[in-house]
């Protein structure tokens, strides 16, 4: 196998091209938004909410566990996820910190 292009970046670059893929799906964003607005854990109520597919739900819990804006906890034959507050910081912060670049431009267009 090759290198991958990613290894061209550094490593901020990476994890803020991380961040903005794991929130570039909109089953993904809805599932976020629903556990914000529950403003609790949340255990298996996706389903009924959202109308998706137990197993497309569960694969885009599994990539928003991995990129670390979820944590779960298993209780009983459920697992809970809610949002961890300082990854949603960091992801807020770089998001902020990209989107508040100076753009110099010169009326090119």
């Amino acid at each position: 196998m090759g290198i991958t292009k990613s290894e061209l970046f550094s490593e901020k670059k990476n994890r803020l091209a991380a961040m903005f893929k794991v929130l570039a799906h909109p089953a993904r964003l809805a599932i976020l938004q629903y556990i914000i607005n529950q403003k609790a854990c949340i255990c298996n109520d996706l389903v009924d909410e959202l109308g998706l597919a137990q197993s497309t739900i569960s694969q885009h819990l599994k990539e928003l566990k991995a990129s670390g804006i979820i944590k779960g906890n298993i209780e009983g034959k459920s697992v809970c996820y809610c949002i961890d507050e300082t990854v949603w910081e960091e992801f807020s912060s770089s998001f902020e910190d990209f989107f508040k670049q100076d753009i110099l431009s010169d009326k090119c267009c």
